[in-house]
């Protein structure tokens, strides 16, 4: 936390220089509660803070939308407890960076990272200061691009008028989540991490869900809770086109995905509809994927089809509605 300085009146001063906190005279995101980096010796909600939640920019429904591997970006932002993915990008890795990686969850909640060998690993599963996350996080990317090696970045408010990933990545890339058991992919030389990233790193681990992202279709993943298991499955499709087509097939008693298992709902993340189904606790992620497969067919008819629903299937439709949950 920043000291206080002492109080004046007036005005904030100008953001320049050291005194605003940053080389480039930009003001520094912090609690709404502490002091403003700026100096003005006020709260920073009641100072810069409030600049910056006039400056918020309109929410972005589909942040993700046209990246490769959308769906599974929503998942690792919502989803998944530890994951990477090698990013391309859309003019090449810079000199002195040998390699760009997305992580779901960084040591200390770091928005980003410069490691000592120049790689960048990019956080993220963090609170974002406007309503394009995709805003944010490349303006993110694109600092720690440029951080001195072996340092963090910071959160920060991205410009209004600045690049998004769509504009920063290759959208001939490909994206292949790597789902871990845990964080170890924080510290490759782990006996030389600091006392707060190994901390940092018990406490993720213990918390962590284990996942298994299925290989037989885009965008589901298998977890594994003390009660039941879970599939949750992010899909390209209309929400209500989608939801219709859950509804015949719960209906027809074709939504399931085997012997002890139940579509139980479906929930909103970034513009995308992520059904869930509960499964037994002997149910497997390997014991999904045909099932998976399966219902990929039968969903993908039921898609097709423009007949109105019947009285069974708006049933089926409402109660899969009142189910919904939006996460974003």
């Amino acid at each position: 936390m920043a000291k206080k300085r002492p109080q004046s009146k007036g005005k904030p001063p100008a953001t320049t220089g050291a005194r605003a906190g940053g080389a480039d005279g930009t003001v520094p995101v912090v609690g709404a509660r502490e002091p403003c980096p700026c100096g003005s010796g006020r709260r920073y909600k009641a100072c810069h803070g409030r600049a910056a939640a006039h400056a918020v920019t309109e929410l972005v429904q589909r942040p993700f939308e046209g990246l490769a591997g959308e769906g599974d970006w929503i998942a690792l932002r919502e989803l998944v407890p530890a994951a990477t993915v090698e990013l391309t990008l859309k003019d090449g890795l810079p000199e002195g960076v040998p390699s760009v990686t997305l992580a779901t969850v960084l040591p200390m909640a770091w928005p980003a990272l410069r490691r000592d060998d120049g790689s960048v690993m990019l956080g993220l599963q963090n609170d974002t200061s406007s309503g394009d996350i995709s805003r944010d996080l490349a303006d993110t990317l694109l600092r720690a691009l440029e951080a001195d090696p072996g340092s963090p970045v910071r959160a920060r408010r991205a410009p209004s008028d600045g690049p998004r990933l769509q504009d920063v990545l290759d959208p001939k890339g490909a994206f292949e989540p790597v789902v871990h058991e845990g964080f170890e992919f924080w510290v490759p030389d782990s006996e030389n991490a600091s006392a707060d990233v190994t901390a940092s790193l018990e406490r993720a681990n213990a918390a962590a869900i284990f996942t298994v992202k299925l290989t037989g279709v885009e965008s589901a993943y298998w977890c594994e809770t003390p009660e039941k298991n879970h599939l949750r499955w992010v899909m390209p499709y209309p929400e209500e086109k989608l939801l219709d087509a859950l509804a015949r097939l719960h209906a027809a008693g074709a939504s399931s995905l085997g012997e002890g298992t139940r579509l139980v709902g479906s929930f909103r993340a970034h513009g995308l509809t992520v059904p869930v189904w509960d499964l037994p606790s002997s149910v497997k992620a390997e014991d999904v994927e045909k099932p998976a497969a399966e219902f990929a067919e039968r969903l993908t008819a039921a898609l097709e089809s423009d007949a109105p629903l019947t009285a069974d299937e708006r049933r089926a439709r409402g109660g899969l509605t009142n189910r919904q949950v939006t996460l974003s």
